[in-house]
């Protein structure tokens, strides 16, 4: 099985705690996912985030309807937090989230590993443009509410 990596930063001009707080709200994901994927949380809300904690989903992928559980494995307020798909549609889906106070605001930075069924063709083909689109539209969402350009890498 071929691990794969996706990588992605932003410059967002607002304080680390503020950005940190925005992420640690479970419920904000249903705002950073493009409204094309159906994206909806179904687990009770508020969810009390921490190592261990569950965060259930239901999403639609081209179409296709898909139940998605994650698991925080990494916990570290301010700077870091992991999530781990436990159910869904990657072999290995692993998302850490890094958060560094920078002059001029918090550096933000997504790194993905994951693996999926048919390798890494199928991965060049289908997941590597839709994790494309789907932190593009992150990244404009958080461009709008903190504000700054894009600093993408």
């Amino acid at each position: 099985m071929s691990e794969l990596r996706f990588e992605r930063e932003i410059l967002l001009p607002a304080p680390l705690e503020q950005v940190f707080a925005f992420f640690s709200d479970a419920a904000n994901l249903e705002r950073l996912t493009p409204p094309w994927l159906s994206f909806q949380i179904v687990s009770p809300q508020p969810i009390p985030m921490a190592v261990g904690t569950r965060i259930d989903y239901r999403l639609r992928l081209h179409g296709i309807p898909i139940s998605w559980t994650s698991e925080i494995t990494a916990w570290e307020p301010p700077h870091r937090f992991v999530d781990e798909q436990r159910k869904g549609p990657y072999r290995t889906w692993i998302h850490e989230h890094r958060f560094e106070e920078i002059e001029g605001g918090t550096m933000a930075y997504d790194a993905v590993r994951y693996a999926v069924l048919g390798g890494v063709l199928a991965a060049k083909l289908f997941v590597r443009p839709d994790l494309e689109k789907i932190f593009a539209h992150r990244h404009q969402v958080m461009r709008e509410l903190f504000g700054g350009d894009s600093g993408a890498a």
